[in-house]
């Protein structure tokens, strides 16, 4: 009986380890490709009177079919450094080139935004100690207020970008994800697209509240893209996999345009990265075309 009981186990183990491969792969809209037209991406540092005290680097991304005449469309990135890597899990500067050339997303600037830090401040790494979690598991509108008084002035000083909120989107993954939501479920007079990777929709400063609330407020004009994995964090803030799964039934519930992929993954960039191109062809349809000024 042992030994049967020990096979068992064996066998439980194996299964559990096929089910959760976390074996996904970027495919070609995620690869440079030969005659796609590269875009340029440029930095800046950015001292914050939002978050009073903190600086963060920044990217800006222009894909070369730009034309200063004609407003661009905006994306904005949360824990922008490793969005913008051409080398990274998510690429995502690579596979707007692709689908811009395509014409399966509007011509947009991405603008690539890490999360503060207080350059006076250091943690116990002696690295400058970060305000990440406070920017962005807050439920509040102080986020947004920082892209609309600081950050999109700034760069539509020297690019020509939309002002419509149909003409924005806006994505991060884990605290990122969730404040990717915070900022258009706040300003969705800004911001009309959400896309969240494993959006950390868990009890870290109260974003366990999101589905209910969502349930009880009349609808807001946004666009929601959730991606999640069944093997993703649960630890004392919630179990991630869980509360994305109450977002998807809330969103159900209210009738909102969303669209749910969910997998297998842990807490990386895996699957979000494989899934981007089609997930941004999703957001972005049937975008209203600009006209030149």
């Amino acid at each position: 009986m042992k030994r049967f009981f020990a096979t068992f186990a064996c066998f439980a183990v194996i299964i559990a380890a096929v089910q959760a491969k976390d074996d996904y792969e970027l495919g070609p809209d995620s690869k440079e490709q030969s005659g796609v037209p590269k875009g340029d991406v440029t930095t800046f540092k950015w001292e914050s009177k939002v978050f009073a005290h903190t600086t963060r680097d920044c990217w800006v991304y222009v894909p070369k079919q730009y034309d200063p005449k004609v407003p661009a469309c905006v994306m904005v990135f949360q824990d922008g450094g490793g969005y913008q890597n051409p080398k990274g899990q998510y690429r995502s500067t690579i596979v707007m080139d692709n689908l811009i050339h395509k014409k399966e997303i509007p011509v947009m600037i991405g603008i690539f935004i890490n999360p503060g830090v207080f350059p006076d401040k250091v943690d116990g790494k002696k690295k400058p100690a970060s305000n990440r979690s406070f920017e962005y598991d807050s439920l509040s509108p102080q986020y947004s207020e920082m892209l609309d008084k600081e950050i999109l002035p700034h760069v539509g000083q020297k690019y020509n970008l939309r002002k419509d909120a149909a003409a924005r989107g806006i994505c991060g993954a884990s605290s990122g994800g969730i404040c990717a939501f915070t900022v258009a479920w706040e300003r969705p007079d800004m911001f009309s697209k959400v896309l969240s990777h494993i959006g950390s929709f868990a009890n870290i400063r109260g974003g366990d509240r999101y589905p209910g609330m969502i349930r009880k407020t009349p609808n807001k004009n946004i666009r929601v893209f959730l991606q999640d994995g069944s093997n993703d964090l649960n630890n004392e803030h919630g179990n991630w996999w869980l509360g994305n799964l109450q977002m998807e039934s809330s969103l159900k519930f209210k009738k909102y345009d969303y669209k749910t992929v969910w997998g297998d993954g842990a807490h990386n960039g895996k699957h979000g990265g494989a899934i981007l191109p089609d997930s941004m062809r999703w957001l972005w349809r049937d975008t209203p075309i600009a006209k030149a000024d």
